[in-house]
């Protein structure tokens, strides 16, 4: 059975308010990220694990990011048959609305090699890799999380921020592509004309997640978004002035998108491939569209941070989520790229309509075309979201 496109989802929490010009808002945590004292080394913070006499783990993440039994909401059933098959009592926080807000809630413990009171977190890629350049993630044990290593997709092996998959495994996956409306618009196929066609002046919207909205037009540039220079990016961003200048873009947006474009007030726009999902399965004009130039590869990913005192309770909830099963459950609902193999036959018993879909299970054709977007140092990191924020004007 379909789920229903839920309210705001949690990429779109992620784009909303608090979406990337938070950047520029926490500017002072950011300058902190250089200061003396905030990187950390795995000799000089070391974490004591308390998993073998204390059976409890505390877990936090975005809203909307796990099943739910629809009948009683306070009942999440993957993660309540982990409770009763381990014995692990789970304390499970829907407190991540955002990257960078998180990182502002954190960041001054981790900096001291301090507790944060949790042992799971979910991030996405970018700040994964800042947290991980910084020292603030525990390694895992490859022994504790066999499944992870039998069952990753390879499209997600060897990122450049983790190579060895010791530091964060991808709790979801999503594309960041084209979507557009059938019922008020004929089909789209490229960036460009998403940018400049005369039909859809004013009728567009673009992501302002910079990594996304960006990291699509490099490719239509023909630039690589995961090797990029100041310069080709520079060019990327005058494609997107344009668009703005002329009023081609009506605005930029979370997944705030995914309403208009539902009732056809937005014709096309950049979004996310799991809100897509959800809008088709109510009205199968609504489409995603995976450009030859490339779609942009995301994951949100599990990590232990320093001083979290349950690391071996948490490396058995991670590979629990990675048999295939468990997996396609946690597919079922949130309706975002599931990065586990022998998922999509296990989601055949599920709903077989959802195996079929590939924004759910990408076969290669569509993984051939994705991109996962260079990772950034602090410096670059300031200057691509700053002049980002410029045309954007946000």
């Amino acid at each position: 059975m379909r789920t229903p496109l839920r309210p705001l989802s949690r990429r779109g929490l992620l784009s909303g308010t608090l979406g990337s010009a938070a950047l520029l808002a926490l500017g002072g945590g950011l300058a902190g990220c250089g200061t003396k004292g905030a990187q950390q080394t795995e000799a000089g913070c070391v974490s004591e694990d308390l998993s073998g006499t204390e059976r409890k783990l505390v877990f936090s993440n975005w809203p909307q990011y796990l099943d739910v039994d629809e009948k009683d909401e306070s009942k999440r059933p993957s993660l309540d048959e982990f409770v009763r098959k381990t014995g692990i009592a789970v304390t499970y926080t829907e407190d991540i609305n955002d990257n960078n807000e998180f990182f502002g809630k954190v960041q001054h413990q981790l900096a001291a090699c301090r507790s944060t009171d949790r042992d799971i977190i979910v991030l996405s890629d970018w700040m994964a890799a800042r947290m991980s350049r910084l020292g603030w993630i525990q390694k895992l044990d490859p022994a504790n999380i066999p499944n992870v290593r039998a069952n990753l997709l390879s499209s997600l092996l060897n990122r450049s921020f983790d190579t060895e998959n010791r530091l964060s495994i991808p709790w979801q996956s999503g594309l960041a592509g084209l979507a557009y409306n059938g019922n008020v618009t004929k089909e789209l196929r490229t960036v460009d004309e998403l940018l400049t066609r005369p039909d859809l002046k004013g009728r567009v919207t673009a992501l302002s997640e910079m990594r996304d909205t960006m990291g699509l037009l490099l490719g239509a540039a023909g630039h690589d978004p995961a090797n990029f220079t100041s310069a080709q990016f520079d060019d990327a961003l005058t494609m997107l002035k344009k668009a703005v200048d002329s009023g081609q873009i009506r605005r930029f947006t979370g997944n705030d998108y995914a309403p208009d474009l539902a009732k056809g007030d937005i014709a096309a726009c950049i979004g996310w491939s799991g809100d897509v999902v959800q809008l088709s399965g109510a009205d199968e004009k609504i489409r995603f569209v995976a450009p030859d130039s490339g779609v942009m590869l995301y994951s949100d990913n599990m990590m232990v941070p320093n001083k979290a005192t349950h690391k071996a309770n948490a490396e058995q909830l991670i590979n629990y989520y990675y048999e295939p099963a468990v997996a396609a459950r946690l597919a079922a609902y949130v309706n975002y790229i599931c990065p586990v193999k022998g998922a999509q036959a296990e989601m055949e018993k599920i709903d077989p309509e959802l195996a079929a879909n590939p924004l759910i299970f990408p076969d290669e054709a569509l993984l051939s075309k994705s991109t996962l977007f260079m990772a950034l140092d602090e410096k670059q990191e300031k200057e691509y979201e700053g002049k980002f924020q410029q045309v954007i004007g946000a």
